[in-house]
C-alpha cells in the first residue's frame, strides 16, 4: 500500500527496485488491494511481477469504491461488483488468475453468504484459487466459511494491536483458517523511527489515526522506547523484535510488514532469523499490553467498519 497512497511522498524507481529485491531475497508472498492508489498498485505488482507469475503468489482485494464525489470509501459486496471488480484486478496485473482473493471490509447491507457465493463462482472459473476476508468479526467468518472454505482471514495484529485474540483468533484457528497480519510494525511507530508526530508527512493518512495524537502519540512512545531496550539486550531492531513477536504468536500467521526501501526490507527479513523465548515474550507482552496502549487504531469513521 505504501508504494502507491498513504504514508507520504515514494521513489518509484526505487519501489520497484525494492520488489525485484524482496523477489531476489526469496519473498513470493505479495498483498495489494484494488482500492490503493486507487488502482496504480495492483498495476505496478503487475508490471514487476508478470515475469515471475508462476513462482509468486499474489492476494489483492475489493469492496470499497469510491462515491459519486470520489472521495469517500464506499463498502460495496454485492455479487455483480465482485465479479467487476475481479475483471479490473486480473487486467492491472496482467494476470489470468489471483492466487487469493478477499473481501476488503464487509458490507453490512449485503449478506455475506450472497458475496462469498459470487466469490465461489469465481474459483469455479478459474479466476481465483483461495478466498479470503479481512477485518471480518468472528460470526461472519463461520457463516462465509459455511459457503465456501475460507483459507485467510487479513486484520491488523501487532504488539500494539492485539483486539483479535480474545475472539477472532480462536475462531479462524477451530476452523483452519490462516491469519494475514498486516500493520505488523504498528505502521511503522514499533520501528522507533517516527520521533515525533511532525515526523509525518502533511497529508500521511497517520495524522488522523488517534494512537499518533496528541498525548497517545507520547505515552505510546514511551512505551516503543521500552520495546527499544529488550531488543537492543539481543542485539537487534525493535522492528526486528516486533516481527518476531508476531511470528511467535502461531504457525498460521503470516506478517506482511510493508516498505518502500530495500534497507527496511533487508532489515524486516534478517527477522526471520529471530527466536524469541517465553520469557522474552511474556517481557514484551507486559510492556506492549493492551490496557497500556493510548488511543484506537483507526478513526472513529473506519473503526466502524472493522470486525463485522
Amino acid at each position: 500500500m505504501g508504494m502507491s497512497e498513504s504514508y507520504g511522498p515514494v521513489d518509484e524507481n526505487e519501489c520497484i527496485t525494492t520488489l525485484h529485491c524482496a523477489l531476489e531475497l526469496g519473498i513470493d508472498f505479495f498483498d495489494t488491494a484494488d482500492v490503493y492508489g486507487p488502482f496504480t498498485n495492483e498495476q505496478l505488482l503487475g508490471k514487476v511481477l508478470h515475469p515471475w507469475r508462476d513462482k509468486v503468489f499474489i492476494a489483492t482485494k475489493f469492496g470499497f469504491h469510491r462515491d459519486s464525489q470520489g472521495g469517500q470509501l464506499v463498502t460495496d459486496g454485492r455479487p455483480e461488483y465482485v465479479h467487476k471488480a475481479c475483471e479490473a484486478s486480473l487486467q492491472r496485473l496482467g494476470a489470468d488468475y489471483i492466487d487469493l482473493y478477499y473481501q476488503h471490509r464487509v458490507d453490512l447491507n449485503v449478506p455475506i453468504e450472497d458475496t462469498v457465493g459470487a466469490m465461489a463462482e469465481l474459483v469455479q472459473a478459474g479466476k481465483v484459487r483461495y478466498l479470503g476476508l479481512s477485518e471480518a468479526g468472528a460470526q461472519t467468518i463461520r457463516r462465509a466459511h459455511r459457503v465456501h472454505p475460507i483459507s485467510a482471514l487479513e486484520t491488523e495484529y501487532s504488539l500494539w494491536s492485539r483486539d483479535i485474540e480474545a475472539e477472532i483468533l480462536p475462531t479462524i484457528r477451530e476452523l483452519g483458517i490462516g491469519l494475514v497480519a498486516y500493520g505488523p510494525l504498528g505502521r511503522g511507530f514499533l520501528t522507533g523511527q517516527v520521533k515525533r508526530f511532525d515526523d509525518l508527512a502533511p497529508y500521511d493518512f497517520r495524522r488522523r489515526v488517534p494512537r499518533f495524537q496528541g498525548e497517545n502519540f507520547q505515552k505510546n512512545l514511551e512505551l516503543v522506547e521500552r520495546v527499544a531496550a529488550i531488543a537492543k539486550g539481543k542485539g537487534i531492531t525493535p522492528g526486528q523484535i516486533a516481527l518476531a513477536w508476531v511470528r511467535a504468536k502461531g504457525d498460521n500467521i503470516v506478517p506482511i510488514p510493508g516498505t518502500t526501501r530495500r534497507k527496511h526490507l533487508e532489515e524486516n527479513v534478517a527477522a526471520l532469523d529471530v527466536e524469541l523465548s517465553a520469557t522474552e515474550i511474556a517481557s514484551l507482552e507486559d510492556v506492549m499490553s493492551p490496557s497500556s496502549v493510548s488511543g484506537a487504531r483507526y478513526s472513529e469513521a473506519l473503526l466502524r467498519q472493522v470486525n463485522l
